[in-house]
């Protein structure tokens, strides 16, 4: 699987840390930066991302802000992007098996460096369940944002 990896500079803490977690797990990393502690605007790398993700240049994609709000609301500003914050491990597998989350936003100031990777690894395990509610909901979703992205 190929993810894409994003942060500002409240994220940068932890994003070499979900790189290794990626990489451990056997799949590919593309980092989009930003590659110091250096002050720099979350939607810029949160769209980064969801471009990726987007356009298939990714298969999933993790953006880390200080809170993961900012990058949440962000990264769901483009079509087909299903980001959610997940700071316990329900949510993080959970979001991926009933909605088909396909981003994964992450706080490094709610979540530590122990926490992290458990994290990506739940949510990159998980599978959508392609059950029949799931399938159901995920649809008018997808219809909502069919209607609101044209």
């Amino acid at each position: 699987m190929k993810v894409a990896i994003g942060c500002d500079h409240a994220g940068f803490p932890l994003k070499d840390l979900v790189i290794k977690t990626v990489r451990d797990m056997g799949h590919e990393a593309i980092n989009f930066g930003t590659d110091s502690a250096d002050s720099v605007d979350y939607p810029d790398y949160a769209a980064k991302v969801a471009k990726a993700v987007e356009t298939k240049q990714a298969d999933r994609g993790i953006v880390l802000c200080g809170s993961g709000i900012g990058a949440s609301i962000a990264a769901n500003k483009f079509k087909g992007i299903r980001a959610a914050i997940a700071h316990d491990l329900y949510s993080a597998a959970q979001g991926v098996e009933h909605d088909d989350m396909n981003v994964l936003c992450l706080g490094s100031r709610v979540v530590d460096a122990k926490l992290a990777p458990q994290l990506v690894e739940a949510f990159l395990n998980a599978k959508f369940s392609n059950e029949e509610r799931h399938l159901r909901r995920l649809n008018k979703v997808l219809a909502i944002e069919a209607e609101n992205f044209k």
